[in-house]
């Protein structure tokens, strides 16, 4: 490997900002990148910006435009994250444009990988106290070693598929939380079944019937940082234990057994709900089966319920999820940014109390999803510690890549998003013969509770396709099923299968939809002659059309 300074193999250039003070400049459709359009960038490309600057407003910037297949990099704020343009655009002064000054030198899919392995060290260099930015020349007088120039297209490849299998990994696990809150939206929105005769409730009404069954952590000199020990006998629970809405261990915090007998009262129980109620507040989970001996901080309030009329998971997943719980939270702050809740607000919190079978049900779903998220996490988790582990050894050529392909021109083609016609995808998804659904986790079609909850979901953005007065064919439906989940295998290398289960739920739908007035049903119309003239009478077809 060769040591180069990276402004002797790449022209480096930063974007400008045109004046504010003059709108026309932003009246254009010269994309103008910012550093929010690189941490939304789709699989690190830039196709589309936020806003878009005029002719006028990039003469405003000296012309500073960076060609399709240029390497963006972020010096202020987020420092080190980049994307590569999928088209000719400008961007702000924030943002450096790399190319490449001689080819077959130094490729930028190798650059932007290395940029990703030594981002903390980048981060150091950092200037500013609230926000750390590089300067351009730290930037261009950056060491770099490049291997050659193939070895650097093999590397490149190799952490790209690892990232992949990590990005992948991620949006299972956002799709598993969609589908959690699709499946609570769906049994407990204002739309449910019955909604209307469950009683509503203020959360203390749920509570058990006993002293300090809602209660908040020991205030002020009751309990002290300096006397957290990072072993002991009684743990004691913050805000990290929470704030993923789940109950996790973070950093270990104990006190003694002398010190517990003070705090008693604050004792935090198996079931219990654990809300934040300062820093990230709202936040809430439920404390397992198998708790130490523990108490909160005052960082917490913590809720004992009375079970035979709430359930703990459905209790906690409303306080962090329910758009009507939440609007609570937000009225009681007048709208503005949440500073924090306190014991009154939750007490005093309204709540539709459903039937605790009900209760019980999601209950048993949320458990299932959260088993398969905890084994995503896992897997992530080591996937993460594998490119980490390549990439140190890649950067310090110490990888052995002699059974590494290199990619060839058609691999590439199909790794660079910037080459595909974006409106030739979205016509694919969206056109008139097959709807592409949006994406689904595997385990939500393998568990029969989250399948039929899957299937409503594609049912609903089927009907949202069409306009009103459309005629619907429901073989149009499972067809779009099955584009869908062409790419799907169970563990027994087999395809979806559509069963008996699947067509009576999505009838169920159909029927649904038809008493709600979304759906009419009407019938054919067939010409007949009688008495020698043409008219329409209807037929023996049933017909469905959309309605609203």
């Amino acid at each position: 490997m060769k040591k180069f300074i990276l402004s002797d193999v790449c022209n480096i250039s930063s974007g400008g900002t045109p004046s504010r003070k003059n709108l026309d400049f932003f009246k254009g459709d010269i994309p103008w990148a910012k550093i929010s359009d690189i941490e939304s960038a789709e699989n690190g490309i830039i196709n589309e910006t936020d806003e878009h600057i005029s002719v006028e407003g990039l003469k405003n910037i000296r012309g500073k435009i960076f060609p399709k297949g240029t390497l963006l990099f972020a010096m202020y704020g987020s420092i080190g994250k980049v994307a590569i343009t999928g088209k000719k655009l400008s961007a702000n002064q924030a943002i450096l444009g790399i190319c490449p000054k001689e080819d077959n030198q130094i490729s930028l899919n190798y650059l932007k990988f290395w940029f990703a392995t030594n981002k903390q060290k980048l981060i150091n260099q950092g200037r500013g106290v609230a926000l750390k930015n590089l300067s351009a020349t730290i930037v261009r007088n950056l060491e770099i070693q490049l291997p050659p120039y193939d070895d650097q297209k093999r590397i490149a490849k190799l952490l790209g598929k690892v990232e992949g299998l990590i990005n992948q990994r991620k949006k299972n696990i956002r799709q598993l939380d969609d589908l959690l809150k699709s499946v609570f939206l769906d049994m407990f929105s204002p739309n449910s079944k019955d909604y209307e005769s469950w009683p509503l409730k203020e959360i203390k009404d749920l509570a058990a019937p006993h002293k300090r069954s809602m209660r908040t952590g020991p205030f002020g000199s009751n309990l002290k940082h300096d006397e957290f020990t990072v072993d002991g006998e009684v743990a004691v629970l913050g805000i990290d234990n929470a704030v993923k809405n789940s109950f996790t261990w973070s950093e270990r915090r104990f006190i003694s057994k002398e010190k517990y007998q003070e705090l008693k009262n604050y004792t935090i129980f198996p079931g219990d709900v654990i809300i934040t109620i300062m820093g990230t507040i709202g936040r809430s989970a439920v404390i397992p089966d198998d708790i130490p001996l523990a108490i909160n901080t005052k960082h917490l309030a913590a809720i004992t319920l009375d079970k035979d009329l709430a359930d703990p998971i459905f209790i906690s997943y409303s306080i962090h999820s329910s758009p009507y719980i939440l609007n609570q939270f937000k009225s009681k702050n007048r709208g503005a940014i949440m500073s924090g809740l306190n014991l009154g607000i939750i007490k005093e919190t309204k709540i539709k109390q459903p039937p605790i079978e009900l209760q019980k049900k999601f209950a048993e779903i949320h458990t299932k999803v959260e088993k398969i998220k905890a084994d995503y996490l896992n897997n992530l988790k080591e996937l993460e510690s594998l490119y980490g582990a390549l990439s140190q050894k890649a950067f310090k050529g110490e990888l052995d890549l002699s059974k590494v392909p290199l990619p060839d021109e058609i691999e590439e083609t199909t790794d660079d998003m910037s080459s595909v016609d974006q409106d030739n995808i979205a016509e694919h998804k969206m056109g008139n013969s097959i709807l592409g659904f949006s994406q689904f986790s595997p385990e939500s079609i393998k568990d029969n509770d989250l399948r039929k909850t899957q299937l409503s979901k594609w049912f609903t953005e089927w009907l949202e396709h069409y306009q009103q007065e459309s005629d619907l064919n429901i073989k149009h439906f499972w067809q779009c099923i099955e584009f869908t989940t062409q790419d799907y295998v169970d563990e027994n290398d087999e395809p979806l299968k559509i069963n008996v289960s699947d067509y009576d739920h999505i009838k169920a739908e159909v029927f649904a939809a038809i008493k709600s007035g979304v759906i009419k049903q009407t019938t054919n119309m067939i010409e007949t002659v009688v008495d020698g003239k043409t008219q329409l009478e209807p037929g023996n077809q049933i017909l469905l059309k959309k309605q609203h």
